[in-house]
């Protein structure tokens, strides 16, 4: 006897709207303090790198708390996880805006990662359970377009109410936003298996053997996609932590209301993630991941010039290109794991994602700080080359010829 995925249930659209609004809620409260970083180091005295701690912080807890949560989700059901957790996330944030100084604010947000860590490392795990495999990329690509939306509306709700408001107003306004988009999530995310996250029937001999040959692959066949959630999002986070200190910095100049346009490039990442499946589908998992890891390094490299134009036309293009990559890892991830190892499997990634975040961000803030932004953009082009080269070894590794008659099948219904 061995656990198999459950079918699907009914109303796909549904559960990746509900999961898309939760997405909106968490991940603009997590980004929202992104860009008022250089009004934060105005008003607490802080040099770049310890102002990105707001956004450290919370990200690397985020990390820390994303295995425990998975393990609490499947005690208890992965439905009341995301929906306890969202909805903490939210308060959270109402209270963030009166926090009397720096470090009660890193505390607060410390405690709002753990709690975001309950929609971010069970949720792709939860439509994995309630959508099947078949569907699973185009509903996790839907999940990441609303992450998308929420990074993008967060950053820049907070970076426009920053000029009239300060620091304080523009973090209440994303909260209350957020606090909004939690409530339909709970009235409308649809029960999940939880705890039976499969059924069990009998199966032929050779089943189980296959099943867990995709439980050890969750240590060594994973091993790429866990590379570049790490990799890719550090050097995401870093640039855009640095983003609000060079565009209002000369020779640019901008107001903090026009720098924070800047996330408006979002919108290509909700785009490109909600296209990511169709793209794997056609190139192949591997080569669509590492086009568009290509694609982030070409527009981190635009960012370089100090034409205006060419600074958005960059951001917009590396936005794209991360997304698209994150959807295809994340979905490779919830994919390939076997059932029983499903909801750890999302939790790795998560956890090397967000370690990635915070790790990297605050390192990138700190070499824009004291190099500047020529030597970001070299230093988060390596670390995308690097995860390049982890998905090349990987393929070779596992080329057709290699694989076993498992492999084969799980690399064509991830496709």
């Amino acid at each position: 006897m061995v656990v198999i995925d459950a079918p699907p249930v009914p109303g796909t659209r549904r559960v990746s709207a509900a999961v898309a609004a939760a997405g909106v809620s968490s991940f603009a409260l997590l980004y929202a303090p992104q860009p008022v970083l250089p009004q934060l180091a105005e008003a607490f005295r802080l040099d770049p790198g310890s102002a990105s701690l707001a956004i450290g912080v919370a990200t690397t807890s985020l990390a820390v708390a994303v295995l425990p949560v998975a393990w609490m989700a499947g005690l208890v059901g992965r439905r009341r996880v995301i929906l306890w957790y969202v909805v903490l996330s939210a308060v959270i944030g109402l209270l963030l805006p009166l926090a009397p100084s720096f470090p009660v604010l890193l505390v607060m947000r410390a405690v709002q990662g753990v709690a975001i860590a309950g929609f971010a490392g069970v949720a792709a795990a939860y439509l994995a359970d309630v959508v099947g495999t078949a569907r699973l990329t185009g509903s996790v690509g839907a999940m990441i377009a609303g992450n998308s939306v929420g990074g993008m509306l967060g950053r820049l709700g907070a970076g426009f109410a920053a000029e009239p408001m300060g620091w304080h107003g523009a973090l209440l306004t994303v909260a209350v936003v957020s606090g909004l988009c939690a409530l339909y999530a709970a009235r409308t995310l649809p029960q999940s298996t939880g705890r039976t996250a499969g059924r069990t029937r009998s199966v032929p001999l050779g089943e189980p053997a296959r099943q867990a040959d995709a439980g050890r692959r969750l240590g060594g066949g994973l091993v790429a996609p866990f590379a570049v959630g790490a990799l890719a999002m550090g050097a995401f986070v870093a640039l855009y932590n640095a983003a609000g200190f060079r565009l209002t910095a000369p020779p640019l100049s901008l107001t903090p209301a026009a720098a924070s346009l800047v996330f408006l490039a979002y919108a290509m990442g909700t785009a490109s993630s909600a296209a990511a499946g169709r793209v794997a589908s056609r190139l192949g998992r591997s080569k669509a991941l590492v086009a568009a890891l290509l694609l982030t390094a070409a527009g981190s490299g635009l960012t370089v010039s100090t034409s205006l134009p060419l600074v958005v036309a960059g951001f917009a293009v590396l936005t794209a290109g991360f997304f698209a990559a994150h959807a295809i890892a994340n979905a490779w991830v919830a994919a390939e794991a076997a059932p029983h190892v499903r909801g750890r499997a999302a939790g790795v990634y998560t956890l090397c994602y967000y370690l990635g975040s915070g790790a990297g961000g605050t390192v990138g803030s700190i070499v824009y700080g004291h190099a500047g932004w020529t030597w970001l953009i070299a230093l988060t082009s390596a670390w995308l080359l690097l995860a390049i080269a982890a998905v090349l070894i990987r393929r070779r590794s596992h080329s057709p010829t290699r694989m076993s008659a498992y492999s084969q099948t799980t690399e064509t219904h991830c496709r």
